[in-house]
């Protein structure tokens, strides 16, 4: 997807600048600092969790990679429940 954004001179030229220095492209730079910001803020955000808010996401993931059509039938569920 292609779009345009409008960028002041000086950020410009800093951005050539720097993507010369780092031998990136403004775009590949661009890029690059977005996915850096994005990463920080995820960090952040997982920092300020409480353990319970993490357990919770935690479980939520293996959740989405647990395989749907691997299926145990209730008698097995009912029994292993009773087990502890």
């Amino acid at each position: 997807m292609k779009k345009n954004i409008d960028i002041d001179e000086t950020t410009l030229t800093k951005l050539k600048v720097i993507s010369a220095f780092e031998n990136l492209s403004v775009k590949g730079l661009m890029e690059k600092a977005i996915r850096s910001y994005v990463q920080q803020k995820e960090k952040q955000r997982f920092e300020s969790m409480t353990d319970e808010e993490k357990e919770d996401l935690g479980l939520l993931m293996l959740m989405q990679q647990a395989d749907e059509t691997d299926t145990v039938s209730e008698g097995d569920f009912m029994n292993a429940l009773r087990e502890e």
